[in-house]
């Protein structure tokens, strides 16, 4: 039976990359998204064309600690096996000091840190043996102005990340993907003068995009990297160098 894998915020963008990734390299994918569910099921209808049987989604709203356990086990359901899990949703939005609420910070740290380390714990009791990549941000390390909610999470993603690879090992491998500039920013958040500043700092000189984070998970999760463990990948084009 092919190796199933969940991967979270899958409807769209880098986390339905990583999806047909590991499609294509044979697994059984997961998909799950909250907001973006009907995305996520047209994903997986298309998935199912190529191959019967091979995709599911899954509706949960991960700052909803309860459905946590909830989205693991059907996870686990849907072939009765679960051997790996990409912790890739995430909210991303500025936090300048003296704007910070309570409320975006619990927002911030809900879906960055907290959802992702219980979600693996949930995941790690359904494993026989597998491995979990999550994804975190060059940024952790290299922090923005303006981000500083965004960034403690996604520190303290990384710092779990090193924690679990200890707790889980040698039954489970736990690893990270520290992406840099990938994708714009939806909603033009951005404008061409902006843009232009941003690929400045990054020394391939262009964006990522979703497919260059895909194939880092894949040899993450793949046998090649079976002695890998508590290490987080850059892919960032060099940017965390400027």
């Amino acid at each position: 039976m092919s190796p199933v894998i969940l991967v979270t915020g899958a409807a769209r963008r880098v986390g339905a990359a990583i999806v047909r990734e590991m499609h294509a390299a044979g697994w059984n994918v997961v998909i799950h998204a909250n907001r973006s569910f009907e995305e996520a099921w047209a994903l997986a209808m298309t998935l199912n064309q190529a191959r019967p049987d091979s995709a599911q989604a899954l509706q949960a709203d991960l700052l909803d600690p309860a459905a946590l356990e909830k989205l693991a086990q059907a996870a686990h359901d849907c072939w009765g096996r679960l051997d790996a899990l990409v912790n890739n949703a995430s909210t991303w939005y500025p936090t300048p000091i003296g704007e910070l609420t309570a409320a975006a910070f619990e927002d911030l740290v809900g879906s960055n840190l907290r959802a992702p380390l219980l979600l693996t714990q949930a995941c790690a009791a359904r494993m026989e043996q597998g491995a979990v990549v999550n994804i975190i941000d060059v940024h952790a390390r290299r922090p923005q102005r303006g981000y500083s909610a965004y960034t403690a999470a996604k520190a303290g993603l990384w710092a779990v990340t090193e924690s679990l690879a200890l707790e889980l090992s040698p039954r489970i491998r736990v690893n990270g993907v520290a992406p840099g500039h990938m994708i714009w920013p939806e909603a033009g958040s951005l404008n061409q003068l902006q843009q232009g500043a941003e690929l400045a700092r990054v020394p391939m000189a262009r964006l990522g995009g979703g497919e260059e984070i895909a194939r880092a998970v894949k040899f993450l999760l793949s046998p090649e990297a079976a002695y890998i463990t508590g290490a987080v990948l850059p892919v960032d084009g060099g940017l965390r160098l400027g």
